[in-house]
């Protein structure tokens, strides 16, 4: 019988009152005003795992395990517009964005962008980018059938995040909750994380760092 291929939410951060990003998202303010990525993801940069890594050292433990397990068993990842630019409307005069993150982005996977706006697909190193104008299902269709038997990766953002619960489409899901508060407005992920109960058991799992890892898998 063949393995179920999860669809995996990992290592997506929110703020203790439920944000995953602020008001205004911009080129200058990716997470929106109010949100510091700085405060939000120490916790992760901290570790000895982290991809950017320049020096030696950084933290074991829980951690370093959730910073390491992001790549496991992933064989494509789903994101919204949002996470892959700043930019709104079609795409003629920002049609060279390529993404935050330089010639080496860090998900060695097919990637597929949900936009209503399509554009050709684009690759840097060993990531190609598809970007698709489709519903939650069909988009999850498609990035499993790229997976090749792996799990998806749903990386975000909030908007994405939600519209894959709604649909009853997520398996797994990692929510880091830092300790800062937003206070609105913004983009939020819940209320209160027992808002994901009906359909999920959970774990809460503190951490020396001050995070909080929320553990949540299919009832």
């Amino acid at each position: 019988m063949p393995t179920q291929q999860l669809l995996r939410v990992q290592n997506f951060n929110v703020t203790r009152d439920g944000y995953g990003a602020g008001h205004n998202q911009r080129l200058e303010q990716p997470f929106g005003d109010g949100m510091n990525p700085a405060e939000l993801f120490s916790w992760a940069g901290a570790t000895a795992s982290w991809p950017t890594r320049t020096d030696p050292g950084g933290s074991r433990g829980l951690d370093d395990y959730f910073t390491r397990d992001f790549k496991n068993n992933i064989g494509a990842e789903i994101m919204g517009r949002n996470k892959f630019s700043p930019y709104r409307g079609p795409w003629e005069d920002h049609a060279d964005w390529q993404g935050w993150w330089g010639d080496e982005p860090p998900f060695h996977t097919p990637v597929f962008v949900m936009t209503h706006h399509p554009r050709p697909s684009l690759t840097l190193s060993d990531t190609t980018f598809h970007f698709i104008d489709a519903d939650a299902a069909t988009a999850l269709a498609r990035a499993r059938e790229a997976a090749q038997g792996k799990d998806v990766r749903l990386g975000g953002g909030v908007t994405t995040v939600r519209e894959f619960l709604e649909a009853d489409l997520v398996d797994t899901l990692h929510v880091a909750v830092s300790p800062v508060e937003l206070g609105g407005p913004g983009l939020r992920l819940w209320e209160t994380p027992d808002d994901l109960l009906d359909r999920f058991h959970m774990d809460v799992v503190p951490s020396p760092s001050g995070v909080t890892h929320h553990l949540f898998w299919r009832r």
